[in-house]
């Protein structure tokens, strides 16, 4: 799998099993962005706790242009199903400690990107994410949706594997 559907995640992360894909109920395309990261899986997914807050990539493009936060946020890795997540999406499901699934839930958001889902895992020296994206979308809405979405969230898992190979839990 090549750009835009696969930025960065090796075969076996591509071979993986990811929440997300039971999420959506009709037949999905499968993008996956992938970073290393010096944090263990226990920081990563700390960070991975903090999208309740901001969505961590452009934050002038997607956070009303306030910064995302620069440290941890207390309480913020106790997460229930259905919680809002980066604004436009809801947590699908969550394995604390390893990852978390969010699906889009945001009625303008939705009729803009169509149904989707994404799944971020904290992997040992890897920060990866599956997206499941409906294939039954406009395959043009598809191919514009997944380079804008590869630009936003490179920025988005960069920052996070940065700010977590920062970090002290």
């Amino acid at each position: 799998m090549r750009m835009p559907g696969n930025w960065g995640a090796t075969e076996a992360e591509i071979a993986e099993r990811y929440p997300c894909d039971g999420v959506l109920p009709g037949p999905t395309e499968s993008w996956f962005r992938a970073v290393p990261t010096k944090a263990d899986p226990a920081t990563q997914y700390r960070w991975l706790c903090q999208l309740t807050v901001a969505p961590y990539s452009y934050d002038l493009v997607d956070n009303y242009g306030r910064r995302s936060p620069r440290t941890l946020t207390p309480g913020l890795e106790d997460l229930t199903v259905g919680q809002r997540m980066t604004r436009i999406f809801t947590l699908a499901d969550f394995t604390p400690g390893r990852d978390l699934t969010l699906r889009i839930a945001d009625p303008s958001a939705r009729r803009m990107f169509g149904d989707l889902a994404i799944t971020y895992r904290a992997n040992p020296g890897r920060l990866v994410a599956k997206l499941a994206v409906d294939a039954g979308s406009f395959a043009i809405r598809r191919r514009f949706l997944c380079w804008g979405d590869l630009v936003m969230m490179r920025r988005q898992l960069l920052t996070l594997a940065g700010l977590a190979s920062h970090a002290t839990v």
